[in-house]
């Protein structure tokens, strides 16, 4: 593995780097990243998870002018979750940068607060295909600046219909332009528009060492449909169910689902593209902090999904096809750690079973399962609670503000508090659920960074 010192990096990027704890490149990192910094347009297959997101983002941020107010770097993600990662992602890795302006603009949000942020041109927009092409097309975005386009998990935007609104973005900006394409798999379609949009790509596949690849354990149950719902209380009753991603084919199914586990006494939020996008937020990080310990979701709304310790995936429903199964279970078994994927499969759904097996040409792992009677509500509850502060980056806060009101005037020790997200105008921190309204009273009777902010649990 090769050091972030070897490479021509702007000593601001190198202490984030080292600030982020960073010690060496990951495989998609010491491939992509030399010819990135030298301006090559890059191709590269490479997984979620896989260190591409730092890769991209400090090759982008390396060729920004703070001083020049116009818009240089453009990344287009298929979700407004994954772009919502990515901005985060960008963000910390400009930290020791002045003046870096970043916004993430997609669909599902008001168009009015976006143009009213878009008065002063950003440096980077980060967004969502179809409202980046939008404010191209209003004017209120100008493009004829950026250096630097990256396509984030190309396939899943071509999936989901976005071909031609890149195809149009591209012919919205700058001429002269490095494009940088990730994507998990390199179907011809992905091929095909590399070869419309990229002059003359590096081409990078990064497979993991047979010994790095996630220890996935899959296991498939075959039950009757009116036995669903026991079953897999059952297995959400178990060890690995105290952080668990279900994953339902229908968004009325997410939402019958997670209403009815939380009447068995489960921690569980639904997730899916009806939601408002401030509710889909706060489920994404109650979930990641641990403040919910089950979360039920259709697959669209699970794309940016990027938790590293979660041990169980399940398959409440089969999938249609096999690319989306291997998505589903490629959620567990994260960055090293051990996962288990247990898809419940109908009499009626083996077909889709077959076709599975099939394509991956290995039986699959059947296993009996003995289903007990549902005894009541029993509760299993997360370990942690979320607290919402209405103050956020536009009020200058930082995680370390919040970090220090509460281990120093709310008297918590460190180990009692857990992730911290920061958003715009709110920020959100995971407290230990036996000392929560503790915090939540100290925190209201004190200040944070010299100022009295409301603060509220989060329900």
């Amino acid at each position: 593995m090769t050091s972030f010192a070897t490479l021509p990096l702007k000593p601001a990027l190198l202490a984030s780097v080292e600030t982020l704890g960073y010690t060496t490149m990951t495989p998609v990192q010491a491939q992509s990243l030399p010819p990135m910094l030298q301006g090559r347009d890059v191709i590269a297959q490479a997984q979620t998870g896989s260190g591409k997101t730092a890769a991209f983002g400090l090759s982008l941020l390396q060729t920004l002018d703070p001083d020049t107010i116009r818009l240089q770097a453009l990344v287009l993600c298929p979700t407004r979750e994954l772009a919502d990662q990515v901005s985060k992602a960008i963000r910390k890795l400009a930290a020791n940068i002045p003046n870096v302006k970043l916004l993430t603009l997609c669909g599902g949000m008001p168009l009015g607060p976006q143009l009213a942020s878009l008065t002063h041109d950003p440096h980077i927009v980060v967004g969502t295909p179809g409202r980046v092409q939008e404010h191209l097309k209003r004017g209120s975005l100008h493009g004829g600046g950026i250096k630097v386009l990256v396509l984030d998990e190309a396939d899943r935007m071509l999936d989901m219909g976005f071909t031609e609104a890149i195809e149009d973005i591209i012919g919205r900006i700058a001429r002269h332009h490095q494009t940088l394409l990730f994507s998990a798999t390199y179907p011809d379609e992905i091929r095909a528009v590399s070869q419309r949009v990229q002059h003359n790509p590096l081409q990078i596949t990064v497979d993991a060492p047979a010994d790095e690849r996630p220890a996935i354990e899959q296991c498939f149950h075959e039950v009757d449909p009116a036995q669903k719902v026991d079953a897999l209380a059952q297995l959400l009753a178990g060890d690995r169910g105290q952080h668990a991603l279900v994953f339902c084919n229908m968004r009325k199914d997410v939402d019958a689902l997670a209403q009815e586990l939380d009447r068995r006494g489960f921690s569980a939020l639904a997730l899916h593209g009806d939601m408002e996008q401030r509710d889909r937020d706060e489920v994404l990080v109650r979930f990641a902090n641990r403040s919910c310990a089950v979360l039920v979701a259709t697959d669209v709304a699970a794309r940016g999904l990027d938790i590293v310790a979660l041990p169980l995936v399940v398959s409440y429903d089969m999938a249609h096809d096999p690319e989306t199964h291997t998505h589903r279970i490629g959620r567990t078994g994260r960055a090293g750690e051990a996962g288990l994927a247990i898809t419940l499969c109908t009499p009626r759904e083996r077909p889709k079973a077959a076709n599975i097996e099939e394509i991956s040409g290995t039986p699959l792992p059947w296993r009996p399962l003995k289903i007990s009677p549902s005894r009541g509500k029993t509760l299993h509850l997360a370990p942690m609670k979320t607290l919402v502060i209405d103050a956020g980056r536009q009020d200058k806060l930082r995680p370390g503000d919040i970090l220090g009101a509460l281990t120093g005037e709310a008297g918590l020790a460190a180990k009692e508090i857990g992730k911290i997200d920061v958003f715009a105008t709110r920020a959100y921190v995971a407290i230990s659920r036996a000392l929560a309204n503790k915090a939540l009273e100290r925190l209201r009777a004190g200040r944070i960074k010299g100022r009295n902010f409301r603060v509220r649990p989060l329900a």
